[in-house]
């Protein structure tokens, strides 16, 4: 980091007692566990003595404890202990126990203590035998000494021996292992040094081990500055300097971290609340390197956008990645544009960004092309390659926050740092990308608007791009129109597929072959795989087959049809159970389907669903995408389509298909939503379906299933709303909002209900039209957009009708949620009621008790607070009994705000903490977050600033905490804890924040925060 010492610190010298020896550091035989520093291993050794110092003052045989005795025979055992194994004298043991005012009996003390140490460390009196092997308390010259300590067996020589090792990995450059070491070392610390040993001795080792164990945590902060993890820095520096306000190089990497996290503002107030305090406390300035930070701050210094030398975290996602699709082992001809497009990504180095665009028809080769090319290249970009099919040519191309959002993850980014907008998504993406080498692989692009926020925009990197289309408003970038092949490079491609000895002899008919195909590459590859697959055609009877017009399209013209005709040349020889499997399987619109999924579809048993899939993969017209997945090119998929509305028989199998795979997403979301939800009555109230779903052992696999099948649950959900699978897609709908309040497909899911809405409310039925609604409002609510959920909440509730018990006991719910966030709180009460109403009438326990926390909330807001707790109780005793886990965190989550009102807190923390463990494990970032607020609320009111501005921090680093308006009160609630830590200037900046935010959404909250700013509150 700029202007910073980049050194692992050393422990500080011993002062007084031992200044003359410096510390030894032999290398740990293990470090320390939570019991103590672990001792070597093995059956020899198992009983050997382990001490800590780096806490209070233990002792361990193995496993047990042993008795140290009283505070100052305990004084005694550091004092020796910190000698590691030097001999001190009687009467400088006196003086460290007791300094100037040691009493007339002290070295008789000494005597006396060192004999009880002796006892309860050498039990045998090994120690005092000659050719004893364990020898612990020696005597020895009128003094003492601890020896025969095995190695690690002291915690304090484990970090020494930690903090050596983390300064020799970070001087290689591995940063990483620095970092990681140093948090071992850390570790070893258990609450504060030589706890409750007395003596003027023991103080000084305080200090001086307190310093080196700061110096330790500011060297690990400082890693973690240079791997990029600014916002998990935030929350830890806060508290740091809150408890340590003097320390300017706290102040300076938290000044650093907010800077990188965006918050200039903040990073500024730091500054000035420091400079402040130091005049205030001690009449002097910031040292010159913060004030020279505060200027490069001040000036928008790039050298401070990003660390010096990125080293990413190691986590389960690549930190360089290697995306490329593999490589076609015949791949053939195109020598030109081989050597053109390498030119250009060889000399990406020093150009502002290297992009080419190949453009052709589909089926020409672009992406094989692309991918032989990167493949060459790769050496040239040694920091990674990333790649992404757009789907372009589809019904619903990639979202390019989508796809930066994988960016990012596949670069090394934690899914907490990756922000919600695409602007925001693409800044990040272009400076985590700044200093690297990367080249991205952009295929199958629609347009150039798709196209641009995925552009890396740094020199020594580069992009290649594929599409259908020529993109001639993508500045900068170099244009390739990819024709087909030659007749010579079609006859190569086809020879290497088929085999040279079949070819040899039948030339003019493989000639005959190319030329039927259009010498498309696509054309080619899948002919001649049938023709490799079955040993007793010749080379002429596939030749006569292609002669014959009436199996391909119009002479295989240019353009689509010319796709088409190469497509029909393989559909044409498929078996009637794979053309039947081709045809209903392209029906789909996901953008990959599971084998299960697939049997659905088929109407057949998984084994030969599987069968038939593998089968068409080796024909080249169905992709297995990872093992049990499958997917069609984009292309195949609508040629697929085609043949369906031509020859499926009878018509009415298509539409029986996808009833059949919405009835297994259906019957499947539902089961995972009665494990997630038990007692729920949504699953009684769903649209009945004919075929079953899958059934999961456990809530792990339940979730994992939902969550891989987001993407296709959602575009099945899009793709039924005709009448007569309109209300099945809404029960989907419903069952899959794990899927929107996760965070994971909130978008998608966005759409899907607005889609609902719209179709049912052409359809004219009111049934579905209040699900869908109910479902826009509790996502509006979720981002903390309170007006449109107000409307859609509304309007469901004029459109409930008793045959939709759900619409009618979560409208009213939703409406009561949102008038509560408006403050509105008699409606409130008043809306909440009804829904209570509603659920006890439908006999729904889990809703029944949702309303119940609600209103918990209302009363707390009102004031009457015995009631508000007595109504959360109600609920968490509803949701035990269910063994619901997580919605009786959300009971819990409401006790705990009614017990923080009442000043119960501790009582309140242990409910939050039990609800945040709870949203963690069931991956609800959201709740997560928002239960992280609610706790520094509860320590906020308990006066304990520093956990308030740290949990405060917490939640804001999780990001997705529920819209711009919750962002807003966390941060009004971060100011009001820096401001009772003494930094009003960073407090003004997360207000002035908290305030831009109300007064952009219209928020009543916007009074509040202009008091807070006001010179009255100042």
């Amino acid at each position: 980091m700029d202007g910073v010492p980049n050194g692992v610190p050393s422990v500080p010298e011993q002062r007084r007692f031992d200044s003359d020896s410096s510390p030894s550091s032999p290398e740990p035989a293990a470090t320390a566990g939570p019991e103590g520093p672990a001792g070597p291993e093995g059956p020899a050794e198992s009983a050997s003595l382990r001490f800590s110092v780096l806490g209070p003052v233990r002792a361990w045989r193995g496993d047990e404890p042993v008795a140290t005795g009283s505070p100052q025979q305990r004084a005694l055992l550091a004092a020796l202990l910190l000698r590691e194994g030097r001999t001190a004298t009687a009467a400088e043991l006196i003086d460290a126990l007791w300094g100037d005012e040691s009493p007339s009996q002290a070295l008789a003390a000494v005597r006396t203590y060192a004999s009880r140490l002796r006892k309860v460390l050498d039990p045998g009196g090994e120690g005092r035998r000659p050719g004893g092997t364990a020898a612990v308390l020696v005597s020895e010259s009128g003094g003492y000494a601890v020896r025969g300590l095995a190695e690690g067996a002291l915690d304090l020589t484990v970090a020494q021996d930690l903090a050596t090792e983390a300064e020799k990995a970070r001087s290689a450059g591995d940063l990483c292992h620095a970092r990681e070491t140093l948090r071992r070392a850390l570790a070893l610390w258990d609450g504060e040094t030589l706890a409750g040993v007395p003596g003027p001795y023991a103080e000084a080792q305080r200090v001086r081990l307190e310093e080196w164990r700061l110096q330790l945590l500011e060297s690990r902060l400082d890693m973690d500055l240079e791997q990029g993890c600014h916002a998990e820095a935030v929350s830890e520096l806060t508290a740091l300097t809150a408890a340590h306000p003097l320390r300017e190089r706290l102040r300076e990497l938290l000044m650093l971290a907010l800077y990188r996290s965006g918050r200039q503002a903040e990073a500024l107030a730091v500054y000035a609340d420091t400079r402040r305090l130091l005049a205030d406390e001690l009449g002097v300035d910031p040292r010159p390197g913060l004030s020279e930070l505060q200027q490069r701050i001040l000036r928008a210094d790039p050298g401070l956008a990003e660390p010096s030398s990125p080293a990413p975290e190691p986590a389960a996602v690549p930190v360089r990645p290697a995306q490329l699709p593999a490589t076609v082992p015949d791949f053939t001809g195109r020598s030109a544009f081989v050597r053109e497009l390498g030119d250009i990504l060889a000399s990406a180095d020093g150009r502002v960004m290297a992009v080419s665009a190949l453009a052709g028809i589909g089926g020409v080769g672009k992406t094989t092309l692309a991918v032989h090319v990167a493949h060459q290249a790769r050496t040239a970009f040694p920091d990674g390659q990333l790649y992404v099919d757009l789907q372009g040519a589809g019904a619903r191309a990639a979202e390019p926050e989508t796809v930066l959002g994988s960016f990012l993850r596949a670069l090394g980014t934690a899914d907490s740092a990756i922000p919600d907008s695409l602007e925001e998504r693409a800044a990040l993406y272009r400076s985590v990308l700044a200093g690297r080498r990367v080249l991205v692989l952009l295929d199958n692009a629609r347009d150039a608007a798709q196209v641009r926020p995925l552009l890396p925009g740094t020199d020594g990197c580069a992009a290649l791009v594929t599409s259908r289309t020529r993109m001639v408003d993508l500045a900068g970038a170099h244009l390739i129109d990819l024709d087909v092949m030659s007749p010579d490079e079609a006859l190569a491609l086809f020879t290497k597929i088929v085999g040279e000895e079949r070819v040899a002899s039948e030339r003019k008919a493989a000639l005959d072959v190319v030329a039927a195909c259009g010498f498309l590459p696509l054309a080619i590859r899948i002919a001649a795989s049938r023709l490799a697959a079955r040993r007793t055609w010749t080379v002429s009877v596939l030749a006569a087959k292609l002669a014959d017009e009436r199996r391909r399209l119009d002479e295989l013209q240019a353009g689509d049809l010319a796709v088409k005709a190469t497509f029909e040349l393989g559909y044409g020889q498929l078996e009637p159970a794979q053309a039947r499997a081709f045809r209903l399987l392209g029906l789909a619109d996901g953008p990959d389907i599971s084998l299960a999924a697939a049997a659905a579809v088929l109407d057949l048993p998984v084994e030969d669903t599987e069968d038939l899939l593998e089968s068409l993969v080796d024909t080249s017209l169905l992709e297995s995408a990872a093992p049990g997945r499958y997917r069609f090119h984009d292309l195949v998929r609508l040629y697929a389509r085609a043949c369906a509305e031509r020859d499926e028989l009878p018509p009415s199998e298509r539409g029986s298909a996808l009833s059949r795979l919405l009835d297994f997403y259906l019957a499947s979301a539902a089961g995972v939503y009665a494990i997630e939800r038990p007692g729920d009555r949504l699953v009684d109230h769903l649209a009945a379906t004919t075929h079953q779903g899958l059934a999961f052992d456990t809530r792990e696999s339940a979730l994992d299933w939902l969550f891989a099948e987001a993407e296709c649950l959602l575009a099945c959900v899009m793709q039924s709303l005709p009448a007569p699978t309109l209300r099945r897609a809404a029960s989907l709908l419903l069952v899959s909002k794990d899927l929107s309040e996760s965070g994971a497909s909130s978008l998608f899911y966005e759409r899907a209900a607005a889609a609902l809405c719209r179709a049912a409310q052409e359809l004219g039925d009111a049934h579905t039209e209040a699900q869908a609604r109910t479902a826009l409002a509790q996502v509006h609510v979720r981002a903390g957009r309170f007006d449109e959920a107000a409307v859609e909440a509304s309007k469901a509730m004029s459109l409930e009708s008793a045959e939709d018990p759900w619409s009618t006991c979560n409208a009213p719910l939703e409406r009561g949620v949102i008038a509560f966030y408006r403050n509105e709180l008699e409606d409130a009460e008043t809306y909440l009621s009804i829904a209570l109403d509603n659920f006890r009438e439908d006999t729904n326990a889990p809703g029944e008790a949702s309303a119940l926390c609600n209103l918990s909330r209302v009363h707390l807001a009102l004031g009457k607070t015995s009631t508000a707790i007595s109504l959360a109780e109600q609920g968490i005793e509803l949701y035990d009994s269910l063994g619901a886990a997580l919605r009786l965190a959300n009971g819990r989550y409401a006790l705990g705000l009614a017990l923080t009102v009442a000043g119960r807190y501790d009582e309140a923390l242990a409910q939050l903490t039990a609800a945040m463990v709870v949203f963690r494990e069931n991956r609800q970032p959201l709740w997560e977050g928002v239960t992280h607020f609610r706790i520094a609320e509860v320590h906020l009111a308990a006066d304990r600033s520093p956990l308030a501005a740290a949990h405060a921090e917490q939640a804001i680093a999780l990001r997705g905490i529920g819209g711009e308006w919750r962002r807003g009160t966390v941060l009004t609630v971060l100011g009001k804890a820096l401001l009772k830590l003494g930094q009003p200037g960073r407090a003004h900046a997360c207000w002035n924040e908290a305030l831009t935010i109300y007064e952009k959404l219209g928020s009543a909250e916007a009074s509040e925060v202009r008091e807070l700013l006001s010179p009255v509150a100042s």
